[in-house]
């Protein structure tokens, strides 16, 4: 699936955040994200098919596999495959259910890899949601694992 990079940042204006997701633990990077956008903050986060989640290998799979399966195909709810959205889904589900939360979500932009308009641009990193800092879980898997077991192929934009 392409995405317009442009037009996505054009929405958001000019002055967000840049987060690099590369190593950083799922349910921690989302809620900091999810905190920040509270108080009006807008996000761009690139590398989202590379941001961890802990856990043994299988559970995680089932985990998610059985979110995917849950529902029908015609009345849902839908549950989806590609990385980007899973992420976008995750802080979506850290912010309240009103008018507020709502406002808040448009503020994020999340992409497969770094597209070429943020290559330049100063990606931070989260220091309390980095997987080396804050865990010594050895098992883990990366949410791009994660959305190919679903059945989704990882195009990483360029």
């Amino acid at each position: 699936m392409s995405v317009n990079v442009d037009r996505a940042l054009k929405l958001l204006g000019k002055d967000y955040r840049v987060i690099n997701a590369e190593g950083h633990i799922l349910g921690r990077l989302c809620s900091i994200i999810a905190k920040s956008l509270l108080n009006g903050e807008k996000i761009v986060v690139v590398n989202a098919e590379k941001v961890v989640i802990t856990g043994d290998r299988q559970m995680v799979f089932e985990k998610y596999r059985e979110k995917y399966e849950r529902g029908s195909k015609e009345k849902g709810p839908y549950f989806p495959r590609h990385p980007e959205r899973i992420f976008k889904r995750t802080v979506r589900g850290m912010l309240p259910k009103n008018r507020r939360g709502r406002e808040a979500l448009k503020n994020l932009r999340v992409f497969v890899g770094v597209p070429e308009k943020l290559k330049n641009a100063k990606a931070e990193k989260v220091e309390q949601a980095l997987l080396e800092k804050v865990s010594k879980a050895e098992k883990y898997v990366t949410l791009g694992e994660v959305s190919e077991y679903l059945g989704y192929k990882i195009e990483v934009e360029a």
